[in-house]
């Protein structure tokens, strides 16, 4: 199991537009763009083909967050992990 690790810092300075801070932070060599009210989901689920819906953790505005409380959970006969944003995996695991 290889851990995801996020810049915790962003080489671009925070904008602000429209009242939303806009942030863009590398994650696993890529740049992720987000703002302050971009919601990251952390999912769980069991099975090759199984849903995950076992358990499902909204962050919002965070992507640091995210990434240390996806790397917190332990997985483990057959369970998965992944993080979303908007629809996109941006991470995903499993045993």
């Amino acid at each position: 199991m290889s851990n995801t690790m996020a810049s915790s810092q962003s080489i671009i300075a925070p904008d602000v537009w429209a009242g939303k801070t806009l942030r863009k932070d590398m994650l696993d060599g890529k740049w992720i763009g987000y703002s302050s009210e971009t919601v990251f989901f952390v999912q769980t689920g069991k099975g090759p083909k199984g849903a995950y819906t076992s358990s499902c953790v909204a962050i919002k505005g965070s992507l640091y967050r995210a990434i240390n409380y996806y790397n917190g959970i332990n997985i483990g006969l057959g369970y998965k992990k992944r993080v979303v944003m908007a629809g996109k995996v941006l991470a995903k695991a499993k045993s």
